[in-house]
């Protein structure tokens, strides 16, 4: 087993209702760990707690309950250590339409503490990793919505994060689309990544994912391998296991 990146205990957020007693829980008593090296994806219905879980993970929200341990120390101990471990690719588009694509590689590394040279380095890199090259001097307006999210998981590795968090990063793109990005995906995983995937597309999951966590109603539902999940259901495809789970639940 590799070893772990990230323990999440016990993990809760809760949310006042405007209009009704109580509080809505978006996330009660999650626990699990991420280990290095290792494609984790997220899965459930809108509402079962995925983007709240990912944006936790990715420190943009604090958790009302539990802890997240980065080398078995509190992640709040040196916030902006952690943070800089970590690469977010999120499914709103957060793109500068008044710098071009170089640019706005740099100015990702400058947020990050790179020197001007470092962050040239990454931006040149990076482009021509992601076949960019061409649109280096473009603005973002020229891209297509495939070319835009490779930008955008671009803007995610600038830093060198061991941690990238994609969130819904195929939504909406064509089939051929959305396979040149899996060979993305799957290279950060090469390179000794962890990523954290949220999507919808469960053919996108069990293609990619070393483990997959199905959450439901802000809890874990079942967590383990595709292989595993599809064995003990006795399912062909993680799609019948999903389906399958959420049956049993009333929800389908």
């Amino acid at each position: 087993m590799n070893q772990i990146l990230l323990k999440i205990k016990n993990v809760g957020k809760f949310y006042s209702r405007r209009k009704k007693a109580g509080l809505k829980k978006a996330l009660d008593g999650v626990s699990l760990e991420l280990y290095q090296k290792e494609i984790f994806s997220l899965l459930g219905v809108n509402g079962a707690g995925k983007t709240t879980l990912s944006s936790i993970i990715a420190s943009l929200i604090p958790p009302t309950a539990g802890e997240l341990l980065w080398q078995e120390r509190s992640i709040y101990t040196d916030l902006a250590a952690y943070r800089r471990q970590v690469g977010l690719c999120p499914q709103t588009q957060n793109l500068d339409a008044s710098l071009n694509l170089e640019e706005g590689l740099i100015f990702q590394g400058f947020f990050y503490g790179l020197k001007k040279k470092q962050a040239r380095i990454r931006a040149e890199k990076l482009l021509k990793r992601f076949d960019l090259e061409e649109y280096a001097g473009s603005k973002i307006e020229v891209l297509s919505g495939g070319y835009r999210q490779r930008f955008l998981i671009a803007k995610a590795l600038v830093h060198d994060p061991g941690l990238v968090i994609l969130d819904e990063p195929t939504v909406g793109l064509d089939p051929q689309v959305r396979h040149k990005l899996w060979k993305y995906i799957l290279d950060l995983k090469q390179e000794g990544k962890t990523v954290v995937l949220t999507t919808h597309y469960l053919d996108e999951a069990e293609k990619l994912s070393d483990r997959v966590c199905l959450l439901d109603q802000g809890k874990i539902k079942t967590l383990g391998t595709p292989e595993q999940l599809k064995r003990d259901l006795k399912k062909e495809n993680l799609e019948a296991v999903f389906l399958h789970l959420l049956k049993e639940e009333g929800q389908t």
